[in-house]
């Protein structure tokens, strides 16, 4: 995938380096398998997703080439005195990403969820509640336990284009925030499809999106 990167993490101290930085439990991850983790700021919110693989004692992150910089910023801040080697990969690897069912997270939207927004809790898909510690979890955690995600990803169609990071409108909505924002865009069989954050009470009602309005598929 041209727009993807992939970066090694290699060193003696690499996977707890990573168990300590993602949300998901980097060590249950099984040899030729990819595992689903969101990278957090402390108030929770997604830096960025990565697919991580383990080969040889080596971990592989996967995730889109425009947080690069942002990314490599971020954790090499954290390597302080580890012995971690961080460098792109010269490995080429696709990661098995369900384009209508898996979330992204772009430059455009960094820091604007929560993993519950992006349906990452679901199943422990991409964060593990008994690993322990990592930037951010502590918000992760208390919404886990203690209250419920008022906004879910949906697929949606709408007949207009929308690109990533523009905002829904649930009309019955009296938030004065947007009620969701455009996650990903997904053509199929010649129809336009989105995944999208919205006001789980608001899901089924009237929704627009730069004055289109979008529909939202039921099966998601």
């Amino acid at each position: 995938m041209k727009d993807r990167i992939t970066l090694q993490i290699s060193g003696a101290d690499a996977q707890n380096f990573l168990q300590g930085q993602l949300s998901n439990d980097i060590t249950a991850i099984e040899k030729n398998e990819w595992q689903l983790n969101a990278y957090c700021q402390h108030q929770g919110k997604i830096i960025a997703l990565f697919w991580v693989a383990k080969v040889k004692g080596d971990f592989y992150l996967n995730f889109p080439n425009s947080l690069q910089d942002k990314a490599l910023k971020r954790l090499n801040m954290f390597v302080l005195m580890a012995n971690v080697d961080i460098k792109q990969a010269t490995l080429n690897v696709n990661p098995p990403i369900d384009v209508m069912k898996h979330p992204e997270v772009y430059l455009i939207t960094s820091e604007k969820f929560v993993p519950q927004e992006l349906n990452l809790d679901i199943d422990e898909v991409g964060v593990s509640f008994s690993k322990g510690c990592y930037p951010g979890q502590e918000v992760v955690a208390r919404l886990h336990y203690l209250g419920k995600p008022k906004r879910r990803m949906r697929l949606f169609e709408c007949d207009q284009a929308l690109n990533v990071g523009d905002k829904l409108i649930a009309l019955g909505s009296k938030s004065a925030k947007a009620s969701g924002i455009v996650v990903r865009c997904v053509k199929s069989v010649g129809k336009l499809k989105y995944l999208a954050t919205i006001e789980v009470e608001h899901q089924d009602g009237d929704i627009t999106c730069n004055d289109a309005k979008l529909i939202r598929v039921k099966n998601d």
